[in-house]
C-alpha cells in the first residue's frame, strides 16, 4: 500500500476518540436509569470494550483485510459482496444521520434563517473535498482537532465547578432502582451508540503504517474517552437535574447556559455548538469515508470515483426525515434495533468462520 496511504498509530487513536465523542454529548445516553445514567454508561461502555476486543482479534487474524476484504473471503465472493454492498448502505445511512444532526443543530443556535439544506451542502462539501484529498488528510483532523477540543471541554467544567452549579448529590440515590434499570438502558442502546460503532475502525485498521492492529493505542484511547463521556454524562445531571437532563434535546448546551451569569464572558453556549460541530463533522466523514472505501474495494474502481456519487446520495438521503423529532424518534428507536445486527451479529460470524478456518487448516489430511 502506497505510503500516502497509511497512518500512523497516535493518528487511529486521536481518530478513536474524537470518532467516539461525535454527537454524544448531544443526548443522555441511559436517561430511563435517571440519576443512574452514568453507570449505564459505565455498563455500556465494559459491554463495548468486548466488543472492540473482538474486533481487534479479528483484524489480528485479517490482516491486509479491511471489512469488505474480511466478507468476502469468509463468506464467499458473491454472499460477501452483497453483505458488502449492504454496509456500504448502512456507513452511508449513519453518515447521513450526522449530517442531519449538523443542520438541525445549526438551525437550533446558530442560523435559524438559514436554510436546512444549505447548511448541510456546505457540510458535506467539506467532507468530500477531505476525503478527496486522500485517508492521510482525514487523519491529520484529529492531531488538530481533538487537543483544542479537550481543552474546551476542560474550560467549560472549569467555570461550571467555579460557579458553584455542580451538585454531584443529585446523581443519588445509586441503584435506587437496583441493577435491571441501568442494564435496561445500557443494553443494547448505549452499546449500539455510541460504543459499538467502533465497528467502522475494521475498514480503517488496515491503514496502519506497521503490520498487525495498534492494540495498545486503540484500547487505551478508547478507555480515556470512554471515562471522558461517563463524566460528561454525570456531569449534565450534577448541574441539571435527572428530571430536566432526561426532557432536554441538548443536555450539556442547557447546562452551560446555566453559566449565563458570568459577567466577563457571554454566549458560551456558541462554544459548545462549535465542540459538538466538530465531532459531528468527524463523525459524519468516518462513516463516508468507510461507504466510499467500501465501495471501491467492491467494485476495483479508486476511491475518487465514487466520492461524489456517495457523497450525493448522503445529501439526498438527509431529506428523508421530516422533522428533528422524527429524526431523534428514528436515531434512538429504530435504528438502535438494527445496529446489533452490523456491530455484533456479523463480526461474530465472522469469528466463527476465522475459528473454522483455523481449525481445518490444522487438522492433518
Amino acid at each position: 500500500m502506497p505510503n500516502k496511504e497509511q497512518v500512523s498509530a497516535l493518528q487511529i487513536a486521536f481518530m478513536v476518540m474524537l470518532f467516539e465523542i461525535g454527537s454524544t454529548p448531544l443526548f443522555l445516553l441511559g436517561g430511563k436509569a435517571k440519576q443512574d445514567s452514568w453507570l449505564a454508561m459505565c455498563a455500556g461502555s465494559v459491554a463495548g470494550l468486548i466488543l472492540l476486543l473482538l474486533l481487534l482479534w479479528i483484524q489480528e487474524r485479517s490482516r491486509g483485510l479491511d471489512l469488505i476484504g474480511m466478507l468476502k473471503l469468509h463468506f464467499g465472493a458473491t454472499a460477501g459482496s452483497v453483505v458488502g454492498w449492504i454496509y456500504c448502505l448502512y456507513f452511508a445511512y449513519e453518515s447521513m444521520r450526522n449530517v442531519r444532526d449538523l443542520g438541525e443543530l445549526t438551525s437550533l443556535t446558530l442560523l435559524q434563517t438559514t436554510p436546512m439544506s444549505i447548511t448541510m451542502l456546505v457540510f458535506v462539501l467539506i467532507a468530500l473535498y477531505a476525503i478527496w484529498k486522500g485517508t492521510a488528510v482525514l487523519f491529520r483532523l484529529p492531531e488538530v482537532l481533538l487537543p483544542m477540543l479537550l481543552f474546551f471541554y476542560g474550560l467549560l467544567v472549569l467555570l461550571l465547578g467555579i460557579m458553584g452549579s455542580i451538585d454531584f448529590r443529585r446523581l443519588t440515590p445509586v441503584f435506587e432502582g437496583g441493577l435491571k434499570p441501568i442494564l435496561d438502558a445500557a443494553l443494547p442502546e448505549i452499546v449500539s451508540f455510541p460504543f459499538g460503532q467502533m465497528l467502522v475502525f475494521l475498514m480503517l485498521w488496515s491503514l496502519w503504517e506497521k503490520p498487525g492492529v495498534p492494540v495498545k493505542n486503540t484500547i487505551s484511547a478508547y478507555i480515556a474517552i470512554s471515562l471522558f463521556l461517563i463524566f460528561m454524562n454525570a456531569l449534565n445531571v450534577a448541574v441539571l437535574g435527572p428530571t430536566v437532563a432526561g426532557i432536554s434535546q441538548l443536555p450539556f448546551l442547557k447546562t452551560v447556559r446555566t453559566l449565563s451569569n458570568l459577567q466577563f464572558v457571554e454566549r458560551l453556549d456558541i462554544l459548545v455548538t462549535i465542540q459538538l460541530f466538530v465531532g459531528l463533522l468527524i463523525k459524519m466523514m468516518v462513516f463516508y469515508f468507510c461507504a466510499v472505501k467500501g465501495v471501491s474495494g467492491l467494485t476495483g474502481k479508486s476511491m475518487k470515483w465514487w466520492v461524489f456519487p456517495v457523497g450525493a446520495v448522503i445529501y439526498g438521503a438527509s431529506f428523508l426525515e421530516r422533522d428533528y423529532t422524527q429524526h431523534i424518534a428514528i436515531g434512538l428507536g429504530p435504528s438502535l434495533k438494527i445496529d446489533p445486527l452490523f456491530q455484533i451479529a456479523v463480526p461474530l460470524l465472522l469469528a466463527v468462520s476465522i475459528l473454522l478456518r483455523s481449525r481445518f487448516k490444522s487438522t492433518p489430511s
